[in-house]
């Protein structure tokens, strides 16, 4: 299904209907493509993890200084950082 911003405004009830009826819907604007509006079952996969691993955590990452300028951790400790 198709619908303007203007029907979108209009008649959203009718829709977020045809969406949860397992429609996708394609939104545009001035005749260009904006938005897509699909049901959860067909939505992208969202993790309940950080899959991040360099995000803001990285200064307290379970590592220890090793020899030769390389990072060595035990397993347990570099899963850790892992969400694990």
């Amino acid at each position: 299904m198709e619908a303007t911003m203007r029907e979108l405004n209009q008649q959203t009830a009718r829709v977020i209907g045809a969406v949860e009826r397992g429609e996708t819907v394609t939104v545009t604007k001035d005749g260009r493509h904006v938005a897509t509006l699909v049901p959860p079952s067909l939505a992208p996969a969202r993790y309940s993890f950080r899959t991040d691993p360099m995000g803001e955590e990285l200064d307290d990452a379970p590592v220890l200084s090793g020899g030769g300028g390389r990072l060595v951790a035990d397993r347990d400790q570099l899963m850790t950082g892992f969400g694990q």
